[in-house]
């Protein structure tokens, strides 16, 4: 129902690199009819046009079938680079940009903070575990892009009124892909168990009920 922050991400940092270099900015999106209202918000920040893959159900699809309806979608086009989010905000999946990339034979990299455009390839700076790394990636390429990267715009009432007139490409999901897994179900996280504190002034006399708390209660001492 909102424009995923990650994806806000990816859609402001194609608007940098476009008003930078040239180029057309398309939205690609796999979801209900209602979600026409994201597109068009990512639409008035900037964008130039969108395709909206209808599919009712496409919360019950997995990364694997939403790839393979996006590229499908992409199988053909001409384009520079795909940028995604890094993951989904509701759910935190976050393979869909992977598996897309594995489908189309595109070079990818994850978590991007920053991009920059060197000739004819794109320099990827990407968070990983243990500090910043940079990659130099040809084109065409797929980037994931994380929500530090930029801060995104927000739209203004001139984008928003403009969005109402780009064109929005439209059709129906005829046969979703099956999914390689199954959701069984959500459950909330159990409740932690209450803390017990151990007030006194005298640090022996603590250490004593402490210890006696692990031994009885909590079972954590023998």
């Amino acid at each position: 129902m909102v424009l995923n922050a990650y994806d806000a991400s990816a859609v402001e940092e194609a608007l940098v690199l476009r008003d930078q270099f040239g180029g057309h900015i398309n939205l690609l999106l796999v979801g209900p009819q209602s979600a026409a209202e994201t597109i068009r918000k990512a639409l008035a920040m900037g964008a130039d046009s969108a395709t909206h893959l209808v599919y009712e159900a496409s919360s019950d699809l997995d990364s694997g079938a939403i790839s393979e309806i996006l590229a499908a979608e992409l199988s053909g086009a001409e384009y520079d680079v795909v940028l995604c989010g890094k993951q989904a905000q509701d759910t935190d999946a976050g393979l869909t940009g992977g598996m897309l990339a594995e489908r189309l034979g595109l070079p990818y990299t994850t978590n991007a903070v920053g991009l920059e455009i060197d000739g004819g390839q794109i320099v990827v700076t990407r968070q990983g575990d243990s500090g910043r790394e940079t990659i130099l990636l040809p084109t065409p390429c797929l980037v994931t892009c994380s929500n530090d990267m930029n801060d995104p715009r927000i739209p203004s009432l001139k984008g928003i009124m403009a969005s109402k007139k780009k064109p929005i490409s439209s059709r129906p999901v005829e046969s979703a892909p099956d999914n390689a897994t199954t959701m069984v179900g959500f459950v909330e996280p159990p409740q932690r168990p209450a803390v017990t504190m151990i007030d006194g002034t005298d640090e022996a006399e603590a250490v004593e009920r402490l210890v006696r708390e692990l031994k009885n209660t909590s079972k954590v001492l023998q």
